[in-house]
């Protein structure tokens, strides 16, 4: 009994050594990673048109019965997708939504895709409740920022990176193959790979596990250039080069702001 109890101060007194891993959020947020389930968006083709087609698969797809989703033929002389009906209702409820994804790899046209946003709350039931408006990204394919939407670099970049990983039936040989049409915006999304050596993990944003938390693993698994006077200098440009970015995107937020007004 006496061991366990000196066992946790031993356990205390070797964290206190360690570096700290505190963020000053919400200033400074940990990277995201490429397969981060977070708020839906509707995406268009590259001419504009809508990918939706309202066949309402992701509805039926729904664990949570969070979707509705009602279809309308496409009006002839102004069609709004390229199929025969688009999507003429589509509502996601977020007091419900459990963001499994579903929707995504039911979809048969790409269309409902999940950002990497997932901070934002609500005042009421009806801001819960995004409607088509809201989802529908867009005349220049951007997600529409809500007010209470916290919309950070990034956030729109390599949506659904599951649905992006996934082959037919699962057959190796289709691995990192593109098979789905460019968005409005950002063109042809890049594929990410899974186990194999067909990845490209600068293109879509992958990070390793060791470079994310390396603050938490134990002295013997940290690569030697990030240990010492080398370590520190490696930190110090790390640090160095989030601040500027967090400048930049500062005067970013600022510059779109007094456009926006």
């Amino acid at each position: 009994m006496a061991l366990g109890f000196l066992g946790g101060f031993k356990l205390t007194f070797e964290h206190l050594g360690r570096r700290r891993v505190t963020r000053q959020y919400p200033d400074e947020k940990r990277p995201k990673q490429p397969r981060q389930h977070g708020r839906h968006v509707l995406n268009r083709y590259e001419d504009g048109m809508e990918k939706c087609i309202g066949c309402e698969l992701c509805a039926g797809v729904c664990p949570a019965d969070c979707i509705y989703v009602r279809g309308l033929d496409n009006p002839p002389d102004h069609p709004v997708s390229p199929g025969e009906r688009y999507g003429y209702i589509y509502e996601i409820n977020y007091l419900r939504c459990i963001h499994c994804d579903l929707c995504v790899e039911a979809c048969p046209t790409e269309a409902i895709t999940e950002s990497k946003l997932f901070e934002f709350s609500f005042t009421n039931r009806a801001d819960a409740i995004y409607t088509r408006d809201e989802l529908l990204v867009g005349d220049d394919g951007r997600p529409q920022r809500l007010p209470w939407e916290d919309w950070r670099p990034g956030d729109d970049l390599l949506t659904s990176g599951w649905m992006r990983a996934t082959s037919p039936s699962g057959a190796a040989a289709y691995e990192g193959e593109v098979q789905w049409s460019g968005e409005l915006g950002y063109g042809v999304r890049a594929p990410e790979g899974g186990q194999s050596g067909r990845r490209d993990d600068v293109a879509t944003g992958t990070k390793s596990l060791r470079e994310v938390m390396e603050a938490h693993l134990v002295p013997e698994d940290i690569p030697i250039e990030h240990l010492g006077l080398r370590g520190r200098l490696a930190r110090a440009k790390e640090s160095a080069r989030k601040k500027r970015d967090k400048l930049v995107s500062s005067r970013r937020r600022r510059t779109e702001a007094r456009v926006g007004r």
